[in-house]
């Protein structure tokens, strides 16, 4: 990982891209992907708002993209009836538009767009890297292995402390995983930008895999990935932060 933190002073947030190819697209600024999750509190219209206003100092554009696709899937893995789980899953994906909504209309700025992953799904491009995803999820026992990772870390906020998912549960969060994956391949192709940064507030266990490695399914070369966090959380990678 690139031990350089990006920031400036004084910012509510900082950067950290993963790798050297990584912050040489940060410093390119072409554009800025904020993934949100449908029922991640962390993810609050004042935090979006900072977010995207913070990202606009670095890039050209900003994109919010959130997750609306077999949500009701992982409700029904946790026992929901299917009625039930489409109008839970239809709930939590309201809530989290309203919320984008009030962030960017909170901010003001121009060239910050709001998408939900089911606006790609006639996409050529995602059609593609969709593709690709499930079957490197059957042929690459490394990128499976983090897969199933990403997905009990994410099924774990559901679930009983200590409660390990079950193989349904772990199928659904693996659907899940595998619609947004598109985005931290190859979000230029999907957008039309030049090259873009995916960020998250953590490193997810897929990052080295599609990030750091040289062969199996990777990010594309003008693809970068980069933990964004607020300022005050200390970063025990970091070494000293260098204004942009």
């Amino acid at each position: 990982m690139s031990e350089s933190l990006i920031s400036t002073k004084p910012s509510p947030y900082q950067a950290l891209p993963f790798s050297d190819r990584c912050r040489r697209l940060w410093l390119r600024g072409d554009h800025l992907l904020i993934g949100v999750s449908p029922g991640n509190s962390y993810f609050s219209a004042r935090r979006i708002a900072e977010l995207v206003t913070w990202g606009r100092e670095f890039f050209d554009a900003v994109d919010v993209v959130h997750a609306d696709l077999h949500v009701d899937a992982q409700f029904e893995a946790f026992g929901y009836t299917p009625e039930h789980a489409k109008r839970r899953a239809a709930k939590e994906v309201r809530t989290t538009a309203r919320r984008i909504e009030r962030g960017l209309a909170e901010a003001g700025l121009n060239r910050v767009a709001m998408h939900a992953l089911s606006d790609f799904l006639a996409a050529p491009a995602y059609q593609r890297l969709h593709a690709e995803v499930r079957r490197a999820l059957r042929e690459d026992p490394v990128l499976r292995e983090a897969a199933e990772g990403m997905a009990r870390a994410f099924l774990a906020g559901r679930l009983p402390t200590g409660v390990a998912a079950d193989a349904g549960q772990l199928a659904a969060g693996l659907r899940y995983i595998c619609a947004e994956l598109p985005f931290f391949l190859d979000t230029p192709a999907l957008l039309g930008r030049a090259s873009s940064i995916s960020c998250y507030h953590v490193e997810l266990p897929l990052t080295p895999v599609l990030f750091g490695r040289s062969e199996g399914l990777r990010a594309a070369p003008t693809q970068g990935y980069a933990v964004v966090r607020p300022v005050e959380e200390p970063s025990p990678e970091a070494t000293e932060p260098l204004a942009a």
